[in-house]
């Protein structure tokens, strides 16, 4: 898949964002309303989220969609 990289990136963001904020995968779902494996999911790359989910994070974590687009990929060369 052709988006799989950014999928996967987003993924690694929310869950670092998430272990910034000390909270678990369950608090998480309890501030977003979303279920605790579809947080997994989406933090192992395994869900192409919706543009209003991916808003409900920006909310829950206080930052704007830009900022919270803010991804690893200088590594990827």
């Amino acid at each position: 898949m052709l988006n799989q990289p950014l999928i996967e990136e987003f993924g690694k963001r929310i869950r670092q964002l998430r272990t910034e904020r000390n909270l678990s995968q369950e608090e998480l779902a309890e501030l977003t309303g979303f279920h605790r494996t579809y947080i997994g999911m989406v933090e192992r790359g395994e869900r192409n989220i919706s543009l209003s989910n991916i808003g409900v994070f920006a909310v829950v974590f206080d930052m704007s969609l830009s900022e919270l687009f803010i991804l690893d990929r200088a590594s990827k060369g």
